[in-house]
């Protein structure tokens, strides 16, 4: 194998390709989309996992990392591969990832900082009492293992047929809120015993609920921000990124250890990485996986359905207005931890292809099928999520996206172990220090906050800058926080 750094080619300023000679069994190259500054942060591990990618079967064209991409199970965090299910491509949840349809929900309103400023420590307390956070922390959705099995079949249709919700919602969730093909017969018990009692919860690690504000010089287009519902500076807005809980972890545990069973003996699959194990996408155990798979979808996208709940209720109580007249409309939910059958044009022929995105958000561009139509004229929304220090990004999806799959980032990306960050930061001295400079932030434990500091992360908006110059997804507006809470 080829000294890395010997062999990399620089495609453009932020496209960089390893050829498929670095590694015996590459069938694609694989490449990276990062300013030359990201390059050089990029962890070794990055190149090691996509170059794995480019070894499976079926995969499509290239083996690809967004430029928020770092070390992860199987594929990097950040890794996209596009397989071509009927030229026997796989499918793997090393590639969706564990915490399936992890994603991001971006709500605004018609207040303002000047509104809001006052309220800030009251919101947070009390969103910390109504949206549970943390290791096994469970919500107020008291249902049975039964009425579960519809959930995970149902989605955030389920939550508005059961008062958690306006229609409206259904149609700014990508899917509508639902995935269709979802077979919670292909789910354990096991998975069951973990999920039902998890609905409205944010989860621990790097999940987040997030009261923030559009400052002025962060409207980078005025319009399409306006489209998206931000309409004035110092607007109110609240993003929340959480995902399937233990339920999508198990669902992905259960099915490697299937594919572990049979990749090799049943269908004479060889991987470098046992934590690429895959299946052939059209076989038996491949598409139970893939309908198991959609159950994690389903529960997440009712996740973030019920939280938005408790939020508005939240903000209708402390404010004593309806939740409607305060605007709390929903922008957009977007997940990034999927793998989707979708048509794609390759070397100038549309194929049917299974998209994995692991830690990688959908980004469709104008006029495509799937955007929403409210959206269908300028693209889909994109809510890229930074730390709880700098600030997170609304972007939209651009024509251009398609030498990706129309995949983007999904976030800063870590640039440090959790190990380190705790040794590095204090919760409670940064939680002070936070403060101090206008972020009210409760979390579940101090270490977990020392793990979130803005500084184990890579430069948010460098990575915005690379993903905008690539011309995968285009900035809309900077949102910066000044209330938080952590799992």
């Amino acid at each position: 194998m080829a000294n890395i750094e010997q062999i990399i080619q620089q495609i453009s300023d932020t496209v960089w390709e390893i050829p498929v000679s670095y590694k015996e069994g590459m069938r694609v190259p694989a490449r990276i989309y990062a300013t030359e500054k990201l390059m050089r942060e990029m962890d070794d591990g990055v190149y090691d996992q996509v170059t794995n990618v480019a070894t499976l079967p079926g995969i499509t064209k290239y083996a690809l990392c967004m430029p928020d991409g770092h070390f992860g199970y199987g594929f990097p965090i950040g890794g996209v591969a596009a397989m071509d299910v009927e030229a026997g491509g796989v499918i793997s949840p090393g590639g969706i990832g564990f915490d399936i349809n992890c994603g991001m929900r971006l709500v605004v309103t018609n207040l303002t900082y000047k509104d809001v400023g006052a309220y800030i420590k009251k919101l947070v307390d009390r969103l910390y009492e109504r949206v549970p956070a943390g290791v096994g922390s469970t919500g107020f959705v008291k249902i049975s293992r039964q009425e579960f099995r519809q959930v995970v079949e149902q989605g955030s249709q389920w939550c508005i047929r059961n008062g958690y919700g306006w229609e409206e919602d259904l149609d700014l969730t990508e899917e509508n809120g639902c995935i269709e093909g979802a077979d919670s017969s292909k789910i354990s018990e096991k998975a069951i015993d973990r999920g039902f009692n998890q609905i409205g919860t944010l989860g621990s690690g790097n999940h987040y609920l997030e009261i923030q504000v559009a400052r002025k010089q962060d409207f980078f287009d005025p319009e399409l921000a306006a489209t998206f519902g931000i309409t004035q500076p110092d607007q109110v807005v609240v993003m929340f990124h959480c995902g399937s809980r233990g339920f999508g972890h198990q669902v992905a545990t259960d099915y490697l250890q299937v594919f572990l069973k049979v990749m090799e003996s049943k269908y004479g699959i060889k991987i470098l990485d046992r934590e690429l194990a895959c299946a052939p996408f059209n076989s038996p155990e491949g598409q139970a996986y893939f309908t198991a798979m959609k159950c994690g979808l389903n529960m997440s996208f009712a996740n973030r359905q019920v939280i938005l709940h408790r939020i508005r209720e939240v903000f209708s109580e402390i404010f004593g207005t309806d939740a409607q007249d305060l605007g709390m409309r929903v922008v957009y939910d977007i997940a990034h931890n999927t793998a989707k059958l979708e048509r794609h044009m390759v070397d100038g022929v549309e194929r049917n292809l299974l998209v994995h995105r692991k830690g990688a958000t959908r980004a469709f561009g104008p006029n495509m099928a799937d955007v929403p139509q409210k959206y269908q004229t300028v693209g889909q929304p994109v809510i890229i999520g930074g730390s709880m220090e700098t600030g997170s990004y609304l972007l939209v999806g651009v024509s251009s996206g398609e030498q990706s799959f129309f995949s983007t980032a999904h976030g800063s990306g870590r640039s440090m172990s959790r190990t380190k960050a705790r040794k590095t930061w204090q919760g409670e001295k940064l939680q002070k220090d936070l403060e101090n400079r206008g972020i009210y932030i409760r979390s579940t434990s101090w270490s977990g906050l020392a793990e979130e500091a803005g500084g184990a992360y890579k430069n948010i908006d460098d990575v915005i800058e690379a993903a905008e110059l690539a011309g995968i997804s285009k900035k809309v507006v900077r949102l910066s926080p000044i209330g938080n809470i952590k799992g």
